[in-house]
């Protein structure tokens, strides 16, 4: 299969003519063609290398963790998030068949969309401590009250958000959460846009994103990657996880921030019992049945977890700790229940 690297390379071959299609309010200025940002806005923000040195690199000047090679132009223009997508698109410019599909077509690119986790990382380096922000209150007033002391959170008081139907750009504040590796290097940040005046989440058609490389990555909780993990956690979403985090502070978690993501997530060498926490969804259950598969496969002891009401953060909120508590303890192995479950 053709490489990102490859398709990067291939587009910036025609950077004047791919900036043109996708770009077309913008203006050739020397060597640079001048546009207001991704969504072909107006303006002299973003500029991108057309000629001599870096052909196809581009940077928003507003907004620093935009920036990147063609493939990240087009996805950005597009709406893109998928590598398959992006790819399709960026042949379909340079007129180039389909390649047969390979057994490795699901595989992560190993060119420009890989550099992702770059601008993830500076994303999250850009975040704030949670405590006492507009995220901490957030989460407080969905029950979760251990945010402040979770390393993988962060506040993020102007966050970029595009709308991808209209192409629309503004900012909102955020709680960012790091995605890591099993080696414990950040490879993506999930965000969770929040509604400025303080109710709930921003007012957008999808309010929580993830950026970066995902495949088989994850928001841990209580754990590195140093530590031996024969005990762990896991569950589709951010907050229902944090919702049992708030309820059993010392167990190992993780969220897989998707029901894909949960399918293919990378489990800790040694882990000997996992816990998979459900939602009522349809999506959710076939991730839990793919994970808990290959879990089983690898010896472990698989478990689901199943909230009372349609999610653990619902549960949390409706009914408070400690019924959660009571509901989950004849869930859990005596042992696990008596170490990791706060007293009732």
């Amino acid at each position: 299969m053709q490489s990102a690297s490859d398709l990067a390379a291939r587009l910036a071959e025609h950077a004047e003519a791919v900036c043109r299609h996708y770009l077309p309010a913008g203006h050739l200025a020397g060597s640079y063609w001048i546009v207001g940002d991704l969504a072909n806005s107006p303006g002299r923000s973003l500029y991108v290398r057309v000629k001599g040195d870096r052909v196809g690199r581009w940077q928003d000047a507003a907004r620093p963790d935009e920036f990147g090679d063609l493939l990240d132009l087009i996805a950005g223009a597009r709406g893109l998030t998928e590598f398959r997508a992006i790819a399709k698109e960026a042949r379909r410019f340079l007129a180039e068949p389909e390649p047969a599909r390979s057994r490795n077509a699901d595989a992560e690119p190993s060119g420009g969309t890989q550099r992702r986790p770059d601008a993830a990382r500076r994303l999250f380096a850009m975040g704030q401590p949670l405590r006492g922000t507009l995220a901490d209150r957030y989460l407080r007033e969905r029950g979760i009250l251990c945010g402040p002391r979770e390393r993988s959170l962060r506040f993020h008081p102007g966050c970029y958000y595009r709308d991808l139907r209209t192409g629309a750009t503004r900012t909102f504040p955020a709680v960012l959460a790091a995605i890591t590796a099993p080696d414990g290097a950040i490879t993506g940040v999930h965000r969770t846009w929040l509604d400025p005046a303080g109710a709930g989440k921003a007012r957008v058609d999808d309010p929580r994103r993830s950026m970066g490389s995902l495949l088989g990555n994850g928001v841990r909780f209580g754990f590195t990657s140093s530590d031996p993990v024969p005990i762990l956690a896991a569950a589709e979403g951010l907050e229902t996880m944090l919702s049992l985090v708030t309820v059993m502070p010392g167990l190992p978690s993780i969220a897989a921030t998707s029901a894909n993501h949960l399918a293919a997530l990378t489990l800790p060498s040694g882990c000997e019992r996992l816990y998979i926490a459900a939602d009522a969804d349809a999506a959710g259950r076939h991730g839990i049945e793919r994970l808990g598969r290959r879990a089983r496969e690898a010896g472990m002891l698989v478990l689901a977890l199943a909230p009372m009401l349609g999610d653990f953060n619902e549960d949390l909120r409706r009914l408070g700790p400690e019924r959660l508590i009571d509901w989950l303890r004849p869930q859990l192995v005596a042992a696990d229940a008596d170490r990791f479950l706060l007293p009732g």
